[in-house]
């Protein structure tokens, strides 16, 4: 397997079913009452994050997902730590709802809105850097999805294209991807490592396969 430079393979992986994933997840926030436990989902571009969320998201009825694409939609590849904090963490925390529209939606006329209802249980915010030191205050755990970077690659031009555009812009992320994970080191702080694509010998409806994190937490 093929890992981000300064990654570390997940040991010790096991099987587990998506309800026993969960409650892995919120022993790592016992104590959490009166707002919504805040779970972060990390990985590389094409690692199977967007999937990951959608699957405990219906493993939990009543909790909702967060995007960070939304949230740094024409703003930055990385620089959203602080608007995503203002406009969605900060209210969360506060136990209200969210309906925030980022101003590059405004400029450029995208309907719609990042909502998340009050009284969700959990909120799973997903997306490439949202494990960050940056935003540790604000998560009560956090998922790292590992899986050969290759194989992410590949999906990343499946899923979006391939055209010379496409292979433009998915080299233009991996510049800005690679400095900034090596910098982070999610994979060392997070709660959980789970297996992502081409990783096999499960059932991917109902089941895992997680890890104790990798390498020294920063």
């Amino acid at each position: 397997m093929r890992l981000h430079p300064g990654e570390t393979e997940a040991v010790g992986r096991r099987v587990v079913s998506v309800p026993d994933a969960v409650q892995l997840l919120r022993d790592a926030s016992p104590g959490v009452t009166g707002r919504p436990r805040v779970i972060a989902i990390d990985g590389r571009g094409g690692a199977g994050k967007t999937t990951l969320a959608e699957r405990l998201r219906a493993a939990v009825p009543g909790s909702a997902v967060v995007h960070t694409d939304d949230v740094a939609w024409n703003h930055a590849y990385f620089d959203w730590g602080a608007v995503l904090v203002e406009n969605v963490l900060r209210p969360l925390r506060r136990g209200e709802a969210v309906d925030f529209r980022p101003d590059a939606w405004i400029a450029h006329d995208r309907p719609g809105s990042i909502t998340v209802p009050a009284g969700a249980e959990v909120v799973w915010v997903e997306g490439t850097g949202v494990a960050r030191e940056e935003l540790a205050p604000w998560l009560d755990a956090s998922v790292w999805v590992q899986g050969d970077l290759d194989e992410q690659e590949r999906l990343l031009l499946a899923r979006d294209g391939d055209s010379p555009e496409q292979r433009e812009h998915v080299a233009n992320w991996l510049r800005e991807e690679l400095p900034f994970l090596l910098r982070e080191r999610p994979w060392a702080r997070a709660t959980m490592i789970v297996a992502g694509p081409p990783y096999a010998g499960h059932d991917p409806d109902t089941e895992m396969v997680v890890a104790p994190p990798t390498g020294p937490r920063k």
